[in-house]
């Protein structure tokens, strides 16, 4: 049986080029037949709305095998922290990654409140499967201060620093291959 991937994608447009997409691309072409990478389709990607993504976090992480790699790319990293640590699963997972992952209400040009971690995410982070988190030292959409505060909040994570610019790695991340492949 193939190791289910769940990637949820950043915001703004997701078609062909655009996006998350030349990522999701390069792992299914990378990872093989071994590995199922399950990409769904995120409502209003051009404003999203947590309550939304939410709905469709529930949906399908209840659809996945237990032991599947959870992905999360930009916002969708965001939201898949949120959802994790404030949701009761059922479920164990072999681990979350995020990719240059906001880290909302850092500073007042970083607020998007429904995304935003609860006050008590730092002890709710029990919930959480091992946390793998990567980003770019010179990202500039994502500026790495944002890695930093989740490392204040996840001390247990394993933290990527990836070197460059890149926030929308449109040619793969073979680090993140790399990291799924490990189990």
């Amino acid at each position: 049986m193939a190791q289910q991937i769940l990637f949820i994608h950043s915001a703004g447009p997701q078609g062909e080029q655009q996006g998350s997409a030349g990522l999701v691309q390069y792992l299914q072409d990378e990872l093989g037949a071994a590995y199922e990478v399950l990409a769904p389709k995120m409502p209003d990607p051009e404003d999203p709305q947590y309550a939304q993504w939410k709905d469709v976090l529930k949906k399908e992480i209840a659809a996945l095998d237990d032991g599947a790699v959870l992905v999360g790319h930009s916002i969708g990293g965001s939201a898949l922290l949120k959802f994790l640590s404030e949701e009761e699963l059922g479920k164990s997972f072999a681990k979350a990654i995020t990719i240059a992952a906001p880290f909302w209400g850092i500073d007042p040009d970083w607020q998007l409140e429904d995304f935003t971690l609860a006050e008590d995410f730092v002890s709710r982070n029990s919930l959480l499967p091992e946390v793998v988190l990567f980003h770019s030292i010179d990202d500039e959409i994502v500026p790495f201060k944002h890695l930093e505060k989740y490392k204040e909040n996840l001390p247990s994570a394993t933290v990527k620093e990836l070197s460059g610019s890149d926030h929308v790695f449109q040619n793969g991340l073979k680090e993140l291959k790399e990291e799924i492949r490990k189990g």
